[in-house]
Parts: structure tokens; sequence; C-alpha cells
């Protein structure tokens, strides 16, 4: 018998209420921001080398190769929860939602592409003449999803929905193709056994959501889904890691083949079951942990960034070449293909957000780690420059965001007072 996570979510416990506020973004984004901002205060502070330390413990079983840091944890294992969250969001929006349409849903796909190309173009057109940094054009393409929406959040408390649902796709896209990047251009090989055996697991996630044959009788069984699910998704998860490929993609992955229609005799689907037990933890644990293992950065040599054409074409390639790239390849794309923008949002609102995808953080300091492993020099500067670009991004995110959420604020307003003159 499997459990209704849905029925405990009208209990008004202690927990229940802290989990029901879990499930906001907004208080979700405050904890991933506090967090981060801990990290880089305790980092650049005289006990900055505590908090290396920290961070470098390992832990794990070594003959599973498991014997991982506490930020590889953090990045790789507790980040895929948050992505199958994300994936599992996407799904619903796939199926029921607003990318249920094909014309909206093309749209954040090639934004994404487009935010992927140019700020790599401009990092690689002022690195031209560099030998020893033009290899890292890889690393302003990534957006940092978690930190994105977590900004979106707490600057655009009324901004329409779809602009968030736009930015979640996009996001996703976007990291994909990073982890692409890295495969191909920054990884020496992929175990292509162990990434087979991984896809077998998600094949088999996928069948078991169908609901049929072995699915069925799991449903029907007195055993809870969770004693299955649970540990094939560990095991997936493990597979994916062995292979060389980044393992949040597991996340993605599962996420997207989660079952959103509910079979009879069911209370609810499986996606938004597992989505109301899954949210809570995803932004009150596995969010701030990430954060406050991967934004402890060393602010070192802010000034010597801008002569440093690694860490100069970072900056502009972020909060440029992303702004450029999404918001002017959205509109090229509407004016040329049958794609079309949300009625509820405006080309204003897509350039905010485009900017906000200009935080770099996780995968652009992975792919630091890789370009510049044999430069400790360029190596401070990317990652300085990583953070820069990411402060800069969401300073200028927030003021068009919070200027557009204070517009849709007075429109909302203005609205329930003339239904309110009409009643009257």
């Amino acid at each position: 018998m499997s459990i209704d996570p849905l029925a405990h979510s009208t209990s008004r416990t202690p927990l229940a209420r802290l989990a029901e506020a879990l499930r906001s973004d907004t208080v979700g984004g405050f904890l991933l921001i506090g967090a981060a901002l801990v990290a880089i205060i305790w980092i650049n502070s005289p006990f900055g080398g505590v908090y290396e330390n920290l961070r470098s413990v390992t832990v794990g079983p070594e003959s599973l190769h498991l014997n991982l840091s506490l930020e590889t944890w953090a990045a790789d294992a507790l980040l895929a929860v948050f992505f199958f969250v994300v994936g599992n969001e996407l799904k619903q929006e796939f199926v029921n939602g607003e990318l249920r349409n094909p014309r909206r849903a093309m749209l954040p796909i090639i934004a994404a592409v487009c935010g992927m190309i140019v700020p790599a173009a401009i990092y690689a057109a002022i690195n031209f003449s560099s030998p020893d940094t033009v290899h890292g054009w890889g690393i302003p393409m990534a957006t940092d999803i978690a930190f994105a929406v977590a900004i979106l959040a707490v600057v655009g408390r009324n901004l329409p929905p779809a602009l968030r649902t736009f930015l979640l796709t996009l996001a996703i896209v976007d990291d994909l193709g990073a982890i692409i990047v890295i495969a191909v251009f920054y990884t020496s090989g992929i175990d292509l056994l162990m990434l087979a055996a991984a896809l077998v697991g998600l094949a088999v996630f996928g069948y078991l959501q169908r609901g049929k044959g072995l699915a069925a009788a799991l449903n029907a069984s007195r055993l809870p889904n969770w004693v299955v699910y649970v540990p094939l998704a560990a095991l997936i998860w493990v597979l994916m890691h062995e292979s060389g490929v980044h393992a949040t993609i597991a996340g993605v992955a599962m996420g997207l083949l989660m079952r959103t229609k509910a079979l009879p005799g069911e209370a609810h689907d499986p996606s938004h079951g597992v989505e109301q037990i899954l949210r809570p933890w995803s932004a009150g644990l596995a969010l701030p942990i990430f954060a406050f293992f991967s934004a402890g950065v060393v602010i070192d040599g802010m000034g010597a960034i801008v002569s440093d054409p690694a860490s100069l074409g970072i900056i502009l390639g972020l909060v440029v070449g992303k702004a450029v790239g999404i918001a002017g390849g959205s509109w090229i794309t509407t004016k040329v293909t049958r794609a079309e923008l949300n009625p509820s949002l405006k080309w204003i609102d897509i350039v905010g957000m485009s900017q906000l995808a200009g935080i770099g953080f996780t995968v652009s300091l992975l792919i630091s780690e890789l370009s510049f492993a044999g430069s400790p020099e360029h190596l401070a500067h990317a990652k300085t420059g990583v953070l820069a670009a990411s402060l800069i991004a969401t300073a200028l995110a927030a003021v068009i965001l919070g200027a557009r959420s204070r517009h849709y604020k007075g429109m909302m307003n203005a609205l329930a007072e003339q239904e309110r003159g009409d009643r009257g």
C-alpha cells in the first residue's frame, strides 16, 4: 500500500507548516542566498582555512568510488534532488501547463542555445590571441538554475508565473548543453558501459511509472513504493556518476519520466505526490547546503581580473552575452518562426530574466577548474570573474525585475480596486 503524501499536507502540525513554507520559492530563495553569503564571508575571513578543510572532508565507500568530498556530495548528490524536482515540474508543464503549446515551448529552448553560443563567442573573441586562456570558452555558457530561480523568487514575487517556467526550461536546456560541452571538450573520456547501465535503469524507472504489469503489481501490493523507487534512483545516480557524466542529469531524467496522470484507484498522480514530499527537502536542506559548499570563492585580485583576458571574457560573456543571446535570440525567433511569447509577458520581462541567466556559479566554476587546472593564477582570476559576473548580473536583474514586479503588483491592485467598485 502506498503512502499518500498529499494527505499530510493539510495537517496543521508545526512540521506541516514548516514544510508548506518551504514549498515557497521565496523562502527557499532566502535560505539559499543566506547560505551563499555565509560561505563567501567565511572563506574570505581569517578562518577561511577552516572552511576549506570542512568542504574537503571526504566520506563514502571508496570501493564504489564514492569516497567524495562534502563539496562534491553537495554539488552532485544534493543538487540532483533539486534537479529532480525541477524536471518533475517541467514534466507537469509539458503535459498540462504552459509548455504544452509547442510554439511557446520552442522559445525558451532556442533562447537557451543562443544564450550559450553568444557568451562562448564573446569569450573566444576576447581570448583569441591568448593561447593560455582561450580554452576556457565554455565557462560563461552555463546558468546556475538554483541561484537564478532563488533570485527570481525573491525580487519578482508578482511577476507572471510564465516567466518562471521560461527560466526553468531555459536553464535546464542550458545546463544539459553545458554538461555535454564538459563531456566532449573537458573530460578525458566517458565510461560507455556505465552510461548504458544508467540508461537501462532509467528505462526501468520509466516503465514502473506506466502503472502496468510489474508496476501495477507494485501499486496493488502492500509494499510502499519508496522501497523500490529510492534504491532504484540511488542506483541510477551512482551509475551516472561512474559514467563520467555529471550526476545531476540523472535527477533531471527521472523527473521528466514521472507520471502526471492518476490511474483508477489512485488518490493523485505520482508526480504531484512526490513533489509534495521532496520540494521542502530540496528548498530547506539540499539547496542551502549546496550553496554553502559551492559559493565559497576567494575574492582575490579584483583589480587584476580586468587585465586578465580570461576573467574579462567571463564577465562580459555572462553579463552581456547571456542578455544579448537570450533576449535577442528569443526576439529573432518570434520573427522568423512560429514560436510565440506568452501573452502575459512583455519583452522587458525577458530582458530582465535573461540578465538573471548571467548567474554562473556551479557549472561555470567546474569548467574553470577543468580549464585552468595547471594555471593557479588564471584559475583564481576565473573564479573571481564568475563571482563578479554573477553579482553584477544579479544586481541588474534585480533592478529590472523588481520594477516589473512593482508594475504587475500595481496592475493587480488597480484591477482589485475596480472589481470592488463594480460590486459597490
